[in-house]
């Protein structure tokens, strides 16, 4: 989800609520800790150079039961965000602990937020020789079809 539709969602609900994965909710005390804009420049794996930014939000939940945030303080939160330090109309992944801090993309139903898993993928598969899923389905790991390391891409 865009910056914008998630500012544009907020204006449309009076309090709200992120669901994770599961069905679950965090908590309703929960606070957002950090906004901000995470710049990754890297390298893939078939040497191919790539930049991705997004909107970043750390949620967090503590003791203090007696905390709600409501959607209006998040938009001036993000209001100074974006004249502090520039952020931009970027997809928005937002951070939250479970047993390890989890990250994740951002959907809407209409009525709650929902923390959308997020998966890691090779970004040169034609570099590596990885078949495209459906080609994989039969196949078991064999010395023929794994990957060889003179590929490059290992």
């Amino acid at each position: 989800m865009l910056l914008s539709k998630f500012l544009t969602s907020l204006n449309q609900v009076s309090s709200f609520r992120f669901q994770l994965p599961t069905g679950d909710f965090v908590p309703p005390h929960f606070h957002i800790t950090e906004v901000g804009m995470v710049h990754k420049h890297f390298i893939d794996c078939g040497g191919t150079e790539r930049k991705e930014s997004v909107v970043n939000f750390q949620l967090w939940s503590s003791d203090d039961v007696q905390h709600r945030l409501k959607p209006q303080k998040v938009i001036d939160i993000i209001r100074l965000s974006q004249q502090k330090i520039g952020i931009s109309d970027e997809e928005i992944e937002v951070e939250y602990q479970g047993e390890t801090i989890g990250k994740y993309g951002l959907g809407f139903d209409g009525e709650n937020f929902q923390l959308l898993v997020k998966q890691t993928d090779c970004l040169a598969k034609d570099n590596c020789g990885i078949p495209e899923s459906d080609q994989i389905k039969d196949k078991t790991m064999t010395a023929e079809n794994c990957c060889d390391p003179s590929a490059g891409c290992c």
